[in-house]
């Protein structure tokens, strides 16, 4: 492999990773937000939506939810919003 392959490789694992980080940090407002909705004071459509996003989150595995709440900081008394 080449240099100018390894820095377009790099290029892209850096471009991946911040990627990772941006949606970990959409993910963990997300969870924040379900977390603490009541479903049964929103109009129906968005109860719908709140519930589909819900379902999105819970499949997360632990790790990935951990790991999403931890970029927004959330649960460590420092808004990271």
């Amino acid at each position: 492999m080449n240099q100018q392959e390894i820095a377009m490789l790099r290029e892209e694992l850096e471009m991946l990773m911040s990627e990772r980080t941006n949606l970990l940090k959409v993910v963990g407002v997300a969870a924040v937000l379900v977390a603490s909705t009541d479903g049964r004071n929103l109009p129906p459509e968005t109860a719908e939506a709140a519930e589909m996003l819900s379902k999105c989150v819970n499949d997360l595995s632990e790790e990935t939810l951990k790991d999403a709440l931890d970029a927004v900081h959330a649960g460590t008394g420092r808004d990271g919003l």
